[in-house]
């Protein structure tokens, strides 16, 4: 773990929430199971396994080492989980957490619980991604799919959009999403539904067609989303709601599943949709498989003036000449 310990040793007090080591990147040989997180006042530390005692008290005085350098006579606050075989077990290993625990990112403030299961709140990976679309979004009326505590739509109101709906299953997610909405003063132009989105579509239809529909679903969570299987009756929906010169973010966090994962069921699904880049992920974040990490994808719907045959994506983004299929039908 010693290039855990040097990033520690040498690391900068943050601001905003951010990734500090990234070991699951595996550019750091022997520390692929750790990673640091700070939720600013909070450092949040996670082993995807078991760990010693005298790992963490080895890391326990490394971060107080650098604490004392970095806010002399401040409390060092700081979290380990451990995720092992399914499990998560989180301990406070010092200090306190706030309560309510506010963190920013890029001037916007969000809600985050730190010491309560493996989500905190704000998925610190996808930064690049809300910063796109805060910079995309002006004067865009905006779908957030699997909307989570809807830092997205935080995202595109702070960039001007007009209006933002904001779908998730969970209520409890959309609940701290409002929140997130207060805690910035953009109550006006953003609405919420706590609603399977499967069984929305009329209502999600009747409300578009939209400038920019965000899709960001769990990889894997039983009775929601599984994305070897509802992926693709998804993708299918989105030519419908989207206006033409119309943009998607489609968004998918599984290492064992690679970006063709996302592009070749697109050809299939909405032919019509272009593919234009991969955004990049936060430096933070860098992988030595850039396949295994979080993948981004942005899509286009032709214009008004397009022609009938349009061009569709390729993996290396090169576009490739492709009859006009069919559009499919509503399920």
């Amino acid at each position: 773990m010693q290039a855990l310990l040097d990033t520690i040793a040498r690391m900068v007090m943050p601001t905003d929430a951010q990734r500090v080591f990234h070991g699951r990147g595996g550019l750091h040989p022997g520390c692929e199971a750790w990673t640091l997180d700070a939720y600013p006042p909070v450092w949040v530390l996670t082993k995807f396994g078991e760990a010693s005692d005298d790992e963490l008290a080895t890391v326990s005085a490394a971060l107080a080492a650098r604490h004392e350098l970095l806010a002399p006579g401040e409390p060092l606050n700081w979290v380990f989980q451990s995720r092992h075989e399914g499990r998560s077990e989180t301990r406070l290993k010092a200090g306190s957490v706030p309560e309510p625990h506010v963190v920013t990112e890029r001037g916007a403030r969000y809600l985050v619980h730190v010491l309560k299961g493996q989500n905190h709140g704000l998925f610190l990976d996808m930064a690049e991604g809300r910063q796109w679309v805060r910079e995309h979004a002006a004067g865009a009326k905006v779908l957030n799919l699997f909307a989570y505590t809807c830092a997205f739509s935080v995202a595109a109101l702070q960039g001007g959009a007009k209006q933002v709906v904001n779908v998730d299953m969970s209520a409890g997610a959309i609940a701290i999403g409002q929140q997130n909405h207060a805690l910035n003063g953009l109550q006006a132009g953003a609405s919420f539904l706590a609603h399977d989105i499967f069984k929305t579509w009329g209502k999600l239809t009747r409300s578009g067609p939209y400038h920019l529909i965000v899709v960001d679903p769990p990889s894997y969570q039983k009775g929601s989303f599984v994305a070897t299987k509802d992926y693709a009756r998804l993708m299918r929906r989105l030519p419908d709601l989207l206006r033409p010169d119309g943009e998607v973010l489609l968004c998918l966090n599984a290492p064992e599943l690679d970006t063709a994962f996302l592009q070749n069921p697109m050809r299939e699904a909405a032919p019509e949709l272009i593919f234009v880049e991969r955004l990049s992920n936060p430096a933070s974040f860098a992988d030595v498989s850039p396949e295994r990490a979080l993948k981004v994808l942005r899509y286009r719907a032709p214009g008004l003036d397009a022609p009938r045959a349009q061009t569709r994506g390729l993996p290396d983004g090169q576009p490739e000449q492709a009859e006009q299929a069919p559009q499919a039908p509503g399920g």
